[in-house]
């Protein structure tokens, strides 16, 4: 997962996307960059690290110029090198520099072809630079000579005929301006929108709509599956809806996990929808085990904390704080190797033995991934004198790998990957384990929005909306395994 940000200003843009990018630090703490557009100069910073690791006050000020992108990384599969930070860039047809969210699940057959037809070399694995030359090779296409706003969404349509997967993308194009696009099923969130300046009215391209409200710009709408848009240097502002648009689909792990509360996604509330997944998981809870003997529920922080308030209301059982997180420590099912991941958990979170000593604790997580973590916080609950200690998971079992930008492990390293909930359970020490329902899940996200088609629950259902050509999850796995990344990094 990453984020992305795109700002078209009437002053210097460096600060407040550094202030973006903080933002949405929550979607990577793996690399950063930026790239400015200053006149028809790009300047550009890039690196592993936190945001405020990579740009220090003498890079923000270097960075000159009205116009520029920023990106937030993690590592998805195959792509964890300095070089593969972003924003990328290539200089032809015009000079394009590129960030992107998600993940294209045909990209080595589009390295392939980039290099034997149209005579374009990648030098990475990162997909980003597949997107990239893609877009840059259908600009090329479309005659190399003025390039406007009906070039440049043809050029995006070109994106749309050969790319599979999803993604979220912003770009900077020398002579032309600021463009976002968002794949044909609108699996990756990115939201628009506008502020009145003195010097004329501005936009912003973002992940999540927190950057908005933080930096001062009014939402206009999300973009719609397909779409993009341009502002071009005179800032006028183009949108336009690729005909190849297929059912509005967006990523259900996007409300579980991985987006802040206080964004809005698809014009539904991230804080609202982890609210009535509580309550839908304390309705299961109440249904199959009546007689339960709880007597304290407690979140396992951050993000599972909107679901655990509502639940324990429902169930009539005390809420307690009783693991205190150290917000220093990234998350743990994307780091490498089981054995860091372990130690990682201790580092992470401590106990408070009063809230567990003598008592039937419920834990509740947001999901359940290598169960790595769940296995350690329970054994953690009962060294602090927990009597009995039930997790119970605001989403349904992880049973399928992420193909569209989440970097989760190898389907053989997914607790729930071949296994019933019992076994789960005892895998991970639990005395008892309630997971949400799917259905209860897509129903709690989508509230009374009744706009959206449906939700990619690829991860929960192993039903993937682009489809997946034969043998992607196998070559997928050889790629995701502990030892392959380890033997990577070693290389």
């Amino acid at each position: 997962m990453c984020g992305i940000v795109g700002i078209f200003g009437r002053g210097a843009v460096a600060a407040r996307l550094y202030d973006a990018m903080t933002i949405l630090q929550h979607r990577g703490q793996d690399a950063a960059g930026m790239t400015i557009l200053d006149h028809n100069r790009m300047r550009s910073a890039r690196g592993l690290g936190l945001v405020r690791d990579v740009f220090g006050e003498r890079a923000v000020s270097g960075l000159t110029g009205d116009i520029g992108i920023g990106h937030v990384r993690y590592p998805t599969a195959g792509c964890d090198r300095p070089d593969e930070a972003q924003p990328m860039y290539v200089n032809a047809p015009c000079g394009i520099a590129l960030g992107h969210n998600g993940n294209l699940i045909n990209s080595d057959e589009l390295s392939a072809e980039l290099f034997a037809r149209d005579r374009r070399h990648i030098n990475t694995e990162s997909d980003s630079e597949v997107l990239l030359n893609i877009l840059a090779h259908e600009l090329v296409a479309r005659g190399g000579g003025q390039v406007g706003p009906a070039e440049v969404f043809d050029a995006v349509d070109g994106v749309h005929r050969r790319c599979r997967g999803g993604y979220a993308t912003v770009a900077l194009i020398a002579g032309v301006g600021l463009l976002g696009f968002r794949d044909l099923h609108g699996i990756r969130p990115v939201v628009l929108g506008q502020r009145e300046a003195p010097q004329g009215r501005e936009y912003i391209l973002a992940s999540e709509s927190v950057v908005l409200d933080i930096l001062g710009f009014d939402l206009v709408a999300d973009l719609a599956p397909g779409e993009s848009v341009l502002v071009t240097l005179d800032g006028e502002l183009h949108r336009q809806v690729s005909s190849r648009a297929r059912p509005h689909t967006p990523c259900l792990f996007e409300y579980v996990y991985f987006a802040r509360p206080d964004s809005m996604i698809d014009d539904l509330s991230v804080y609202k929808a982890r609210l009535r997944m509580g309550e839908a998981l304390a309705e299961r809870i109440l249904r199959e085990w009546p007689d339960h003997d709880i007597d304290a529920v407690i979140p396992v922080p951050d993000t599972s904390r909107t679901a655990c308030l509502p639940l324990s209301h429902m169930l009539g059982v005390k809420y307690r704080e009783g693991l205190i997180k150290n917000r220093y420590i990234g998350r743990t099912f994307i780091m490498p190797g089981q054995e860091e991941r372990a130690r990682s958990v201790r580092r992470k979170l401590n106990t408070i033995s009063l809230e567990f000593r003598n008592k039937n604790v419920l834990l509740v997580d947001d999901s359940i991934v290598r169960g790595t973590t769940s296995k350690q916080i329970i054994q953690m609950a009962r060294e602090a004198g927990a009597r009995k200690v039930y997790l119970a998971s605001a989403s349904p079992p992880v049973r399928y790998p992420n193909v569209y930008g989440i970097d989760m492990p190898a389907a053989s390293e997914l607790v729930a990957a071949g296994r019933t909930d019992q076994e789960v359970c005892a895998r991970i020490g639990a005395d008892r384990l309630i997971y949400q329902d799917l259905a209860d899940l897509e129903k709690a996200v989508l509230g009374k929005n009744r706009r959206l088609a449906g939700f990619d629950s690829s991860c929960f259902s192993g039903q993937y909306v682009t489809g997946l050509a034969d043998g992607y999850l196998e070559r997928l796995e050889a790629r995701r395994t502990d030892a392959v990344r380890q033997e990577r990094r070693a290389g």
